[in-house]
């Protein structure tokens, strides 16, 4: 029994974790000992259970399958110098899931089967959190509607589950962007701000086509005009003109990020002034052009801070400050590692304690 939720619990026989440096494995490649699952059936949540990693049985004809009913979320887990293992900001994961979970016609999670699954899952699993100074262990919560049958409807069933894996960083260098015109990654009305699978899905092909001029990433712009910013790639972008921090504000084709507000707060926190509204591609070009813009920069949960240092648009490339310079997102990036390492004072309760 862990809290209020029975956990049915089946450990592996032998770890796998001395098998793998978990302090130098690429990203998302290799999966922790165990997994979380939970059942959805008769309209109640049921069979939460811990089990080894592995492949489960799976009905071609399940609806998520064909008609994309499957959320996801990103989350991390550290380890201190002194071998705690906390998690980081995992109260906005749930809420933001449960955020998708509706618009995408889906159950709910109840807050204590998320949590007590997490955690236990974690406690469980803890000796594969790395720790080295920029090593997490990255977790991912999903639920996919499980109906096996062919026809568009509400699902019935779902499962929820939590797998994990250690990770290091997600860039290993500053990134080049093309701006995107032709494509879009969400449009209003639409599921742009939650994590739906559809979400990355669409964003494969115009990203591949921007890796073949060289890019490694592209930067989206609203359906409507073409002519502001939202996302670049899976991550929220800021932009440092002056002495403010602009990012795109928030609306119904914009992920609300939970790094994004990490580092909202603490660029709050510094006394530095923050704009949270549309940014337009004329506004960063001349910014570019004139010399009053000092950073572009990505953030989220799985890069945390990517460094963009060159935005390509209409067949021009446009050069930004080198990353030696940049003071803000820089600050950024230690402050947010020593919080989650726990050198840093967490003064606003960010970080979740795993009991071991």
């Amino acid at each position: 029994m862990t809290g209020t939720i029975d956990i049915k619990v089946e450990k592996i026989k032998k770890s796998r974790v001395s098998e793998n440096d978990i302090n130098n494995v690429a990203f998302g490649k290799c999966f922790s000992d165990h997994m979380f699952v939970a059942e959805y059936a008769d309209g109640k949540w049921q069979k939460a259970s811990i089990m080894p990693y592995g492949d489960v049985p799976m009905s071609y004809a399940m609806s998520a399958l064909h008609y994309g009913q499957a959320i996801f979320e990103g989350m991390k887990a550290y380890k201190s110098d002194k071998g705690e293992v906390s998690i980081f900001r995992a109260p906005d994961n749930f809420k933001r899931l449960n955020k998708s979970a509706v618009r995408m016609a889906m159950p709910e999670i109840p807050e204590d089967l998320f949590m007590n699954g997490l955690i236990e899952l974690i406690r469980l699993d803890s000796a594969w959190v790395p720790s080295s100074e920029t090593g997490s262990l990255y977790i991912r919560p999903f639920l996919i509607a499980t109906d096996e049958a062919i026809g568009v409807k509400i699902s019935d069933t779902y499962k929820f589950v939590i797998i994990t894996c250690p990770a290091g960083k997600y860039y290993s260098e500053p990134i080049k962007v093309l701006v995107e015109t032709n494509y879009y990654r969400a449009v209003k009305g639409g599921v742009g701000f939650v994590k739906a699978a559809g979400n990355y899905g669409r964003s494969l092909y115009p990203t591949k086509l921007a890796q073949q001029k060289g890019y490694q990433q592209v930067i989206w712009t609203d359906s409507e005009t073409q002519q502001y910013f939202e996302e670049s790639g899976t991550m929220n972008v800021m932009f440092v003109i002056g002495d403010k921090l602009l990012t795109p504000g928030l609306s119904d084709t914009i992920l609300d990020g939970v790094t994004r507000n990490s580092v909202l707060a603490l660029a709050r926190d510094w006394g530095m002034p923050v704009e949270e509204r549309k940014v337009s591609i004329k506004e960063v070009f001349e910014a570019i052009e004139n010399g009053t813009i000092k950073e572009v920069f990505g953030c989220g949960t799985a890069a945390t801070i990517a460094q963009i240092i060159g935005i390509g648009h209409n067949g021009k490339e446009y050069a930004l400050p080198p990353v030696s310079e940049r003071k803000f997102s820089t600050r950024v990036d230690e402050t947010l590692r020593n919080i989650r390492k726990g050198k840093m004072e967490d003064k606003h309760g960010w970080m979740m304690k795993v009991p071991l």
